[in-house]
């Protein structure tokens, strides 16, 4: 017989967390994003994380919004940050994701940031495309209830 416990978050987290300081501008933040090859930076003030921010959230700031590239990234990183311990488990993380209505968990270890956990690393892990659908509909929609239960129609 073979027993599996659970499976915790530093099992499936990214360790190598791509950050900037508060004071960073958008366009810095953008250039990170391209030259790291990610689709978000943790926003730091004092070394400690206090923000996230999204290409998507780039697009819709600068791109479709009219924002400056120029002005600081502070005013636009989603907060209050919701974050994750490294040794809570996945259940727990996609508990929090769903709650919140987020993809991506900074991960912390005695207020230290230590990783990057997002729903994909939970789906692929969970390996059941099944509860990874589910999981992904129910932050969909916990992120975007308006779409979902809007009137549709004429």
């Amino acid at each position: 017989m073979f027993i599996v416990g659970p499976v915790q978050i530093s099992e499936v987290m990214t360790e190598s967390v791509v950050t900037a300081d508060c004071s960073a501008t958008l366009r810095e933040v953008g250039e990170l994003m391209r030259d790291r090859n990610v689709g978000s930076v943790v926003i730091c003030e004092t070394g400690y994380p206090t923000g996230l921010i999204t290409d998507r959230d780039l697009a819709i700031d600068v791109a479709a919004d009219g924002v400056g590239i120029d002005q600081e990234v502070r005013d636009f990183a989603t907060r209050p940050l919701i974050t994750c311990e490294s040794e809570m488990d996945i259940e727990e993380a996609a508990a929090l994701m769903v709650q919140h209505g987020v993809r991506r968990l900074p991960v912390l270890n005695s207020d230290k940031l230590v990783g990057i956990v997002t729903l994909d690393d939970l789906a692929v892990r969970a390996g059941d495309l099944q509860l990874a659908q589910r999981m992904t509909a129910e932050v969909a929609k916990a992120a975007l209830p308006q779409f979902f239960f809007h009137q549709r129609g004429g």
